[in-house]
């Protein structure tokens, strides 16, 4: 989806980020406008920011984990922008902030804040599922050897924050199944495989 000016935070985040912080950025944004796109079929979404916000807060929401930001990220989303001469509005970065909750104080509050946490660390399990297969395609991956990988193997991809992810079931957040949630982000990230080397 080409919003407006995407490229051009799309190349500042390609200057700023390491490769795989980049790919997982592209994951994220790939999830956050499956998640919109359900919502929005469906009849779920109400007062909700656009599609082009949910998209961007995705793409843009690690800009700051890198260099000197790094140490504070992610409450220096503005001036990591501001390198690049980019701006974003405050919708954007409220939805930016509620993906970490415990660093920026910002507890999700509406359908664009939670698909952020929710989704954040779940793209780094679907990587790795793919990953294991020979191919290394996600164009060869099963949605239920993702789901069985996230329920039965907790040591798999160990970083993955499933008690956060989970979340996505809560009647005042997404409220949404946790296998279809899975199922929404892994389908959007292989409209975007090759994208992201996968």
């Amino acid at each position: 989806m080409d919003y407006q000016n995407r490229q051009k935070y799309y190349d500042a985040l390609k200057k700023q980020l390491e490769d795989n912080i980049f790919k997982h950025s592209l994951a994220l944004e790939a999830c956050m406008g499956g998640l919109y796109d359900y919502f929005l079929s469906n009849q779920l979404i109400q007062n909700e920011p656009s599609k082009e916000d949910w998209m961007l807060a995705g793409l843009i929401h690690d800009i700051d984990y890198s260099g000197e930001f790094k140490p504070t990220h992610p409450q220096k989303t503005i001036e990591a922008l501001a390198k690049y001469g980019l701006t974003i509005s405050e919708t954007v970065h409220n939805i930016v902030k509620a993906h970490a909750p415990s660093l920026t104080g910002r507890q999700p509050l509406n359908k664009a804040e939670w698909s952020i946490f929710c989704a954040d660390s779940l793209t780094g399990l679907i990587v790795a599922t793919t990953l294991v297969y020979p191919s290394k395609k996600m164009a060869d991956v099963k949605l239920s050897s993702v789901i069985k990988r996230f329920l039965k193997e907790p040591k798999f991809a160990a970083g993955t924050r499933r008690e956060d992810v989970k979340k996505c079931s809560l009647a005042e957040g997404l409220n949404l199944p946790l296998e279809k949630f899975i199922e929404i982000c892994f389908e959007a990230m292989k409209k975007i495989a090759p994208e992201i080397g996968l």
